[in-house]
């Protein structure tokens, strides 16, 4: 078992670490004087890390590929306010040597749960025809076995073992509940959007020692992988409405909303505008919760940037039960002209969190 994952980084700043780790990424760049140094991303199961080798790098330049376990030996720092690792020493580890579970994130929820919930959503479809789709992907062993184990992202959201399935679970609840309050949504075509907007991704993503694309998926991309898999379904149940094949067709081409997202259309009726808002709604979400997750350890309310939302991000639990600045200004409620009482006059303990915003725990 790791004693130190890419995680523990804000407790261990400016410190030299001994560790394992996966190799994400692997590139040889030249220094100015025209010498190679490596420049290697490394990832464990709580995140990824930037790392430089910077000396003695001939020696190892050829020791090591993408996808293999290293121990290595080095500075934790921070670069333009990233962690980043500089690396002493490195050693290629043996597969006797490896704890598979220390290097990708896993879901903590239980994937047989995850996927008997799917399944009672599908057998409350009233269309005959989506229920027997979605239920003939189900029922594919290939299929179910990736289901329940792809992430749904490389890194923006969800990217875990089991990230798919806990994505489109939530999906499922959020669009069952919007249309409860819009009753002019087709609930089945919906639903069975939501199934199939990302069932690409078991084929676009490498999963078996650290997220990456696949050739297929680089050359094609999720959603053409999506409109195959719709294809050779759909030809094995007799009579399935080309209307109806169409309209699952426009929900996975449309589902990120944007052209500069990557949809080659716009969602052009009710189903497939909830269906990207609702995807769109659930990633951010999940990008925010494990953004919290990862920094929890730190003081602060505020996390550090998030490239993925273009903003750092404030944690409402650890704002609304901070202590106040001694001496800072407290407003009160009298009449104009009183002065403002510092906070040192008012309470000496922790901040009172305003009525119905207290912080809820899960």
């Amino acid at each position: 078992m790791k004693d130190f994952f890419i995680c523990d980084c804000v407790r261990h700043e400016n410190k030299v670490i001994t560790s394992s780790f996966v190799v994400v990424a692997k590139q040889i760049k030249p220094k100015k004087t025209g010498e190679p140094y490596l420049a290697l991303t490394l990832g464990d199961r709580s995140g990824q890390l930037e790392a430089k080798m910077w000396d003695n790098v001939e020696e190892v330049l050829d020791a090591f590929d993408q996808d293999d376990f290293l121990k290595i030996k080095g500075l934790i720092n921070k670069y333009k306010n990233r962690f980043q690792l500089t690396i002493h020493k490195l050693r290629k580890l043996g597969e006797s040597e490896i704890e598979f579970d220390d290097y990708l994130p896993k879901t903590t929820k239980n994937i047989d749960e995850l996927w008997r919930t799917l399944a009672d959503f599908v057998a409350s479809f009233k269309n005959p025809f989506l229920k027997s789709l979605i239920q003939s992907f189900m029922d594919d062993p290939e299929i179910a076995a990736a289901y329940r184990n792809a992430p749904a992202a490389k890194t923006l959201h969800h990217a875990y073992i089991g990230g798919l399935l806990d994505h489109v679970v939530s999906l499922f609840r959020s669009c069952d509940l919007l249309c409860q309050n819009y009753p002019q949504i087709n609930r089945d075509l919906l639903l069975s959007g939501a199934f199939l907007h990302d069932i690409g991704k078991i084929h676009e993503l490498t999963y078996n020692r650290s997220f990456s694309y696949s050739t297929r998926g680089q050359l094609l991309g999720h959603m053409i992988i999506e409109l195959e898999m719709l294809h050779a379904k759909t030809v094995l149940i007799a009579d399935f409405p080309d209307a109806l094949k169409t309209m699952l067709e426009h929900l996975i081409i449309s589902h990120h909303g944007e052209y500069e997202f990557g949809s080659p259309k716009l969602p052009m009726f009710p189903e497939a505008l909830m269906l990207h808002y609702l995807d769109d709604l659930d990633s951010k979400m999940e990008a925010m919760r494990a953004q919290f997750e990862r920094e929890a350890d730190l003081e602060s309310p505020w996390t550090s940037y998030n490239p993925s939302l273009g903003r750092p991000l404030l944690s409402t639990e650890k704002f609304l039960s901070s202590k106040k600045p001694e001496g800072s200004p407290v407003p009160t409620s009298s009449t104009n002209g009183d002065r403002l009482r510092t906070h040192a006059e008012v309470s000496t303990g922790e901040q009172t969190p305003l009525p119905g915003l207290e912080p809820t725990r899960s």
